[in-house]
């Protein structure tokens, strides 16, 4: 009796847990990780210091400077400074910099 009720509502609950499981999926496999990537990259921007050797995400490497609220003063090379906003400064770039100069 109860296999026979699950037979004659099985394409009903198909169609209602496929586009659930569709949401999970792309929540846990893609919005989920964007987001903690995002917080990991505000908390790096947070946490610049005057010395700290970063690369920027167009791909230049320099030393902080300065740091104010709104922008950050890198040293390029001697008397060579640019000014960059802290969300340019790429925490997965740096990381790997630093990996590969070790």
């Amino acid at each position: 009796m109860t296999s026979l009720f699950f037979l004659q509502t099985s394409p009903a609950l198909i169609n209602l847990i496929f586009p659930l499981l569709i949401l999970a999926f792309m929540y846990f496999f893609m919005i989920r990780p964007q987001s903690k990537k995002q917080k990991e990259q505000a908390a790096f921007s947070t946490s610049l210091q005057k010395g700290d050797e970063v690369v920027t995400a167009s791909g230049m490497i320099g030393r902080i400077n300065k740091v104010d609220a709104h922008e950050i003063t890198l040293e390029l090379d001697s008397k060579t400074f640019v000014r960059v906003i802290p969300q340019a400064i790429s925490k997965e770039m740096t990381e790997q910099y630093k990996i590969a100069v070790k």
